[in-house]
């Protein structure tokens, strides 16, 4: 009989393994300076945004506290008399009338779009729609603005006129013949904008979707149609959330664009497409100028109230998201 062998061969170690037991995997200088520079920036985000609302309480709580209207419920803006009375009520209304606007035009046609880049069009199609996509995001602001003034202004007229004819029972949709530089014309503006953003990142969640659910759901029979609702459209849905809210942040505070299609008036009135009301953002830039010391107060605590309006929005994004883990791709 043989004698067993002595000498037992271990099998060697990963490369990961040596190099964190030679002492220059996990302790390497580089990882400690990019942990450092990572919390460094991550600190000094937060206290820069501490500093914002810090600068803005401040200066919000002189405006407020020789106000003689209630600033939540009042609807003229005049802080530049003796005694200052302004409110938010109109500026709110507007602010969040428009952006609803928007987002109910923008959010179908932004998924519609992403979903025929991604899983419809052609390669050869497809590029170029998502390169147009990506230029209409890069338009500076104030172009969009010209462009309805000049343009959506004028032909909206027979557009209104058709749903007055229509549904101006409802009064929400009631029109008398004026020049449309209303809510609603500046919603739409809005939808317009905000349609290459939300696009953009639904179109990079549905392409992430797992293509072993959606062959196993065609192995199964299913249609393209079938195969979108039962696999891409549950994976993207929280990516789709994300993308409506960041959508919505810039709606909500959209200056140029909104202040050159929106005649501003202090009445606050539920038909949306007649001409007046007005947003924080555009109160803002038309007021700023002819403002003096007090009343420019005045327009940072406006625009405080937006800065809460879109913290909130922008938290509740990361909520959503949060809850639904399959946004994460780790079980793809």
């Amino acid at each position: 009989m043989t004698a067993p062998p002595t000498d037992i061969e271990t099998p060697a170690p990963p490369p990961s393994q040596v190099l964190l037991s030679n002492g220059k995997g996990g302790s390497r200088r580089g990882d400690k300076v990019f942990s450092g520079l990572s919390k460094g920036s991550g600190i000094t985000l937060l206290l820069i945004m501490a500093a914002i609302a810090a600068f803005l309480a401040y200066r919000a709580s002189i405006a407020l506290a020789d106000n003689e209207g209630n600033f939540l419920t009042t609807f003229e803006w005049d802080a530049n008399s003796i005694p200052p009375k302004f409110g938010i009520a109109v500026l709110a209304f507007g602010t969040v009338v428009s952006s609803i606007v928007a987002m109910v035009i923008a959010v179908p046609i932004a998924v519609g779009i992403a979903l025929f880049i991604t899983h419809y069009a052609p390669r050869k199609l497809a590029a170029p729609i998502a390169y147009v996509i990506d230029l209409l995001a890069a338009v500076p602001s104030i172009v969009y603005g010209l462009w309805g003034a000049l343009f959506l202004v004028p032909h909206l007229v027979g557009t209104y006129e058709w749903l007055d004819r229509y549904l101006g029972w409802t009064v929400v949709l009631s029109f008398d013949g004026t020049a449309p530089r209303s809510l609603m014309t500046a919603g739409i503006l809005l939808a317009v904008m905000i349609l290459p953003i939300i696009t953009n990142v639904s179109r990079e969640v549905f392409a992430q979707t797992p293509r072993l659910q959606e062959e196993a759901a065609l192995a199964l029979g299913a249609t393209r149609w079938e195969v979108i609702r039962m696999t891409v459209l549950p994976f993207g849905r929280s990516g789709v959330i994300s993308a409506s809210m960041l959508g919505l942040g810039r709606a909500l505070g959209e200056t140029m664009a909104v202040a050159t299609v929106l005649s501003p008036s202090a009445l606050l009135s539920a038909e949306i497409l007649q001409a007046g009301g007005g947003t924080f953002a555009q109160n803002i830039a038309a007021s700023f100028g002819e403002s003096g010391q007090f009343g420019r107060d005045a327009l940072i605590a406006s625009g405080l109230v937006l800065f809460v309006i879109t913290l909130l929005v922008n938290g509740a994004a990361r909520l959503i998201i949060a809850r639904r883990k399959e946004y994460s791709g780790a079980n793809a």
